[in-house]
């Protein structure tokens, strides 16, 4: 029987993808209206995001059809996308860090006025749409001083300028916080009631009821599923999605110990993110950092770990830790693994073994020289502890983002140390290797260190965490212990 063709948005038939030695997308049939959010879910490696490039015209498909408004859609490039108003917002944002706020929204679109840049205009027009996501700070700004989430935003309201018809949102949470998220929800319905539609990509499956009108789940290529509604309990899709049951996302970790590990005391930052910060964290002990974007929280354990300036007193087993000294946190036992791992985490154009040698230089020098061989057979080694998967000689590019982040984490867990810091350590990471990581986040507990874990991802951190403490406009407002943790607990807090 022939497949009826839709007049109206999106319709994709038989999409296939071969690269050498593997199919990326193997036959699939997707669809999506005018004023319909669908939701594109699967672990990294299952198609999502192949699928979302052939539409978007980054990507050449190997064979299948598709339609737009009726007529037949073949892009060759993002122009052709963006000419019929279909728009790829990735998750890897593509802004340029000198320009300012307003100059990146318009980028391409500035408005002149007598032959100039008409600035007032440039500057209006973009906070009109930044403003629809929760934004609230200059448009004169420089993007490269601004917050994961703040470009995220920035990103976003890009594309929002392109009057696009559908937009595909690439993990357009994975670096915001609960108010943003909420923001971004508000304006992508607004959008809906217009009639543009989102094919929208996520991880977080606990937004899915809120945002999407279907689900399409794919796995190893392949469209595994369709609900013809977002209200899937994430059991299901979990299931569907790495194809075997998981019983448990979160472990289960012992409680701490009585011993102090890591002690702050009256931590401030001299330009007044953050104001007379102190807690304790014990052996055996997660301590979660929660609060919304722009609480202070990721200043905080950078400074912590003397990657940002500070007052105040940092101990790690009595010892005092010098301030504004990377080196002398990492002397002391302490490791920091950053939000941005492609920016602050890892050389990404460099081998897998090269990145995880980095940190452990002293370790594998001999007489000051380093042997190659040696440099592969202990990454090799400290691969295995995280079950990274992919051959250490191969760049860590060719990898997902899930096993980027167990490169970050692999080569600071070869120092063995005693105060490991996990600054938003599962952003844009499938559930499969979000549960592997936690694995290694409770092994590093059980061991007896002291582990803080710092997220915007809220279950994650009441999932993983012993005690959470619950910053607000740089203040503590309080630390919870995990019985007494709630959801509604931690955003009274975090909103005060």
């Amino acid at each position: 029987m022939a497949q009826t063709i839709r007049s109206s948005g999106l319709e994709v038939r038989g999409a296939t993808k071969h690269y050498p030695g593997t199919t990326a997308l193997d036959n699939v049939d997707f669809h999506i209206g005018p004023g319909e959010v669908v939701a594109l879910l699967g672990e990294n490696g299952a198609g999502k995001s192949t699928l979302s490039s052939i539409i978007a015209g980054v990507t050449m498909p190997t064979s299948g059809q598709m339609t737009w408004n009726g007529e037949p859609y073949s892009p060759t490039s993002p122009g052709d996308a963006t000419a019929v108003g279909i728009g790829l917002i990735h998750q890897e944002m593509r802004l340029l860090p000198d320009l300012t706020v307003a100059e990146n929204v318009l980028v391409g679109r500035l408005p002149t006025k007598g032959g100039f840049l008409d600035a007032k205009t440039m500057r209006d027009r973009a906070q009109a749409q930044l403003e629809r996501l929760g934004f609230t700070g200059s448009m004169n700004r420089s993007v490269r001083s601004l917050s994961v989430a703040g470009q995220q935003q920035v990103e976003i309201a890009k594309a929002l300028m392109l009057n696009a018809s559908l937009l595909i949102l690439d993990e357009p949470t994975a670096a915001l916080g609960q108010a943003e998220t909420d923001a971004l929800f508000n304006c992508v319905r607004s959008l809906k009631a217009e009639g543009v539609s989102f094919i929208y990509v996520s991880h977080r499956l606990a937004e899915i009821a809120q945002i999407a009108d279907r689900i399409v789940v794919l796995r190893d290529g392949r469209k595994i599923t369709e609900h013809e509604s977002g209200e899937v309990s994430p059991g299901q899709l979990v299931e569907e999605m790495v194809g075997r049951p998981v019983e448990r996302l979160f472990p289960q970790t012992a409680g701490p110990q009585d011993e102090i590990v890591l002690s702050v005391k009256d931590v401030s930052d001299k330009a007044g993110r953050f104001r007379d910060i102190t807690f304790d964290v014990r052996a055996g002990e997660i301590f979660g950092i929660a609060g919304i974007v722009g609480a202070g929280r990721t200043e905080l354990v950078r400074a912590i770990a003397g990657a940002e300036h500070r007052t105040g007193t940092v101990q790690i087993d009595g010892k005092v830790v010098n301030a504004d000294k990377p080196q002398a946190a990492m002397s002391a036992g302490m490791v920091l693994i950053p939000e941005d791992r492609k920016q602050q985490g890892l050389v990404v154009s460099d081998t897998i073994e090269n990145n995880i040698a980095l940190p452990n230089l002293k370790r594998l020098s001999a007489s000051g020289w380093v042997k190659p061989s040696k440099v592969r057979s202990f990454a090799k080694n400290a691969a295995a502890t995280t079950h990274m998967k992919g051959n250490v000689a191969h760049p860590v590019s060719s990898l997902s983002g899930g096993n980027q982040q167990k490169v970050v984490i692999t080569k600071w867990l070869q120092r063995n140390p005693r105060v490991v810091i996990l600054d938003e350590p599962t952003r844009g990471i499938d559930v499969g290797a979000r549960a592997s990581i936690y694995e290694v986040i409770s092994q590093l507990a059980s061991e007896g260190n002291a582990v803080i874990v710092v997220s915007s991802d809220l279950e994650e951190v009441l999932g993983l965490a012993h005690r959470v403490m619950v910053l607000a406009r740089g203040e503590n407002q309080g630390i919870l212990e995990a019985d007494h943790a709630t959801p509604k607990k931690v955003m009274e807090l975090a909103t005060r």
